[in-house]
C-alpha cells in the first residue's frame, strides 16, 4: 500500500511540475515569386533572392536585394522549409555563420536600393 501511495504521489508531482508545450505550424510557404534581378551595383555585392518568411502566423514576402556580405568570403544561404520546419537564411563562410536580421542591412547601410 505504501508503494502504491508513493507511486501516486510521484506521478502527481510529475504532472504538477511537468512542462506543457504547444506549437503552431503554418505549413510550407507559397512558391517563390518570379522577377527579374536588377544589375549588380558592384563586384563586392551579393544577390539575396526574394523569399517568404513567417510573421505572426502567416508568410510575408521579402523582396530580393543586393547586399554586401558581412565579411569577405561569406556566402548567402537562403531560407528553406523542409516540409515540417522553416529555417532562416544566414551568411556562411570561413569566419563562421552570421544570422540574418531583416533590419540588419538597413541599419548598417548595406542594402543597395534601386
Amino acid at each position: 500500500m505504501k508503494k502504491n501511495l508513493l507511486a501516486a504521489l510521484l506521478l502527481a508531482a510529475g504532472m504538477a511540475f511537468g512542462a506543457v508545450s504547444v506549437g503552431i505550424s503554418i505549413g510550407p510557404p507559397p512558391p517563390p515569386r518570379v522577377y527579374a534581378i536588377p544589375a549588380s551595383p558592384g563586384a563586392e555585392y551579393t544577390w539575396v533572392g526574394g523569399y517568404w518568411y513567417p510573421v505572426s502566423g502567416r508568410y510575408v514576402w521579402h523582396e530580393g536585394y543586393w547586399s554586401r556580405p558581412p565579411y569577405v568570403g561569406a556566402t548567402w544561404i537562403g531560407p528553406r522549409h523542409d516540409g515540417r520546419r522553416y529555417y532562416e537564411g544566414y551568411w556562411s563562410g570561413p569566419r563562421g555563420r552570421v544570422e540574418h536580421r531583416h533590419d540588419w542591412d538597413r541599419d548598417h547601410d548595406r542594402d543597395f536600393h534601386r
